[in-house]
C-alpha cells in the first residue's frame, strides 16, 4: 500500500482563535491595552530598504560566489524583515488611515523586484477571516498543489524553491480583483525602482535583490516560517503554531503567530506581552523553537507534505448546505 498522503485533515470545529480571543479578553481585559499603531516601524522599513540597497549597491561588481552567499547569510533576512514589515502594513498597524499604511507597504516592497504588498494585503486579511476555508484562504495549497508535491523530498526542495510562484498561482481561486489603481501605483513604483537599481548599480545588484527575495521566502531555513505557522507538524488537530526561537530578534517577532492570529490589531513589538499576559492559554499550546530543524524536518519526513493542513468548509457553503437539507 502508498504511504502517500491524499486528503487535507478536515475539521468541524470553528476558527480557534475567534475562540480563544474571547475567552482570553474575558480573563485578560487589559490585553486590550496593546492594541494600536507604531509609526516607528516606519524608520525600522527605511533603514532595512536603506540595508538592503546599500549591500546591492556594494555587490555590484562582485563575484557570483560573493553575490550568492550574501544573499543566503544576509540578503534573505532583510528581504524576509521587509516580508514582515508588508505584514504589518496590511493589518494597518504603522499609521492611521488606510492611504500611509499602502503608501509604507509599496516601500518595504522595493528591494523584492516584484509589486507585491497590495495585493498581499488583501489575500491575508481574507487569511485571518476565513482561515482552512479552501476558496477564502490563499494560504492553504491548491489540490493539486498538494497532489503534486505530496510527500517526496526532492519535490518539496522544489516547491520551497518555488515558493512565490505556487502562492502567485493560489491566488485565482479567490475572488478578489486582481487589479485595481493601487496595484497599478505599486507596480509602477516597483518598476521604476528596478529601472534605477538596473542602470545606476547594474544587473548584478539587481540580481542579488532577486536571489535574496527567493530565499527569504523560500530554500532556506526562514522558509520553515511557512510550515510552522499553520502545519500539522507537532499536533494532528492544533491549526496555528509559534515560533519562540532567537530568529525572532531578525524577524521582528513575526514568530508569534498564535498571538497575532488572536489579536491582529496589536503590532509586532507587543505580541510578546500576549503571552506574558495570558501564558496559562499560550504555554499549554505546542510551539516551535528552530526554524533550521522544521526545514529539514519537513523536508524528509514522509509523514510531513502539503496535505498536513486542517480545511474547514466556507460559512457560505455551509449555510447553503443547511437551506438545502431544510427544504
Amino acid at each position: 500500500m502508498s504511504n502517500k498522503p491524499t486528503d487535507f485533515t478536515w475539521s468541524n470545529e470553528p476558527n480557534p482563535h475567534h475562540v480563544r480571543v474571547r475567552q482570553i479578553l474575558k480573563q485578560h481585559p487589559e490585553v486590550k491595552g496593546l492594541i494600536g499603531k507604531n509609526p516607528y516601524t516606519f524608520l525600522v522599513i527605511v533603514g532595512l530598504v536603506a540595508a538592503q540597497v546599500g549591500l546591492s549597491y556594494w555587490l555590484r561588481d562582485a563575484s557570483w560566489w560573493l553575490i550568492i552567499l550574501m544573499s543566503y547569510v544576509a540578503g534573505a533576512f532583510i528581504s524576509h524583515a521587509l516580508w514582515v514589515m508588508i505584514h504589518e502594513t496590511s493589518h494597518g498597524l504603522i499609521f492611521k488611515g488606510k492611504v500611509p499604511n499602502l503608501l509604507a507597504g509599496i516601500i518595504a516592497n522595493l528591494p523584492h523586484i516584484f509589486a507585491s504588498s497590495v495585493s498581499f494585503q488583501r489575500y491575508h486579511l481574507k487569511h485571518h477571516a476565513h482561515q482552512g476555508e479552501h476558496d477564502l484562504d490563499a494560504d492553504l495549497p491548491d489540490f493539486w498543489e498538494a497532489r503534486l508535491v505530496s510527500n517526496n523530498p526532492f519535490s518539496k526542495m522544489l516547491w520551497f524553491l518555488f515558493f512565490p510562484i505556487f502562492q502567485i498561482t493560489r491566488t485565482a481561486r479567490l475572488n478578489i480583483s486582481l487589479f485595481d489603481r493601487w496595484v497599478a501605483i505599486n507596480w509602477i513604483i516597483q518598476l521604476a525602482f528596478d529601472v534605477a537599481i538596473f542602470v545606476f548599480f547594474g544587473p548584478k545588484a539587481l540580481i542579488y535583490m532577486l536571489i535574496s527575495f527567493c530565499l527569504s521566502v523560500g530554500l532556506h531555513p526562514l522558509g520553515a516560517r511557512w510550515i510552522q505557522e499553520h502545519y500539522l507538524t507537532l499536533d494532528p488537530v492544533q491549526e496555528t503554531y509559534s515560533y519562540y526561537g532567537p530568529l525572532n530578534t531578525v524577524a521582528f517577532n513575526v514568530g508569534f503567530h498564535n498571538e497575532h492570529h488572536d489579536f491582529p490589531s496589536i503590532p509586532w513589538n507587543k505580541l510578546p506581552q500576549i503571552k506574558n499576559t495570558a501564558p496559562s492559554y499560550y504555554d499549554s499550546l505546542l510551539s516551535h523553537k528552530s526554524w533550521t530543524k522544521l526545514f529539514f524536518w519537513f523536508i524528509f519526513d514522509p509523514k510531513l507534505s502539503l496535505y498536513s493542513r486542517v480545511l474547514r468548509k466556507e460559512k457560505v457553503k455551509i449555510v447553503k448546505e443547511t437551506e438545502a437539507t431544510a427544504n
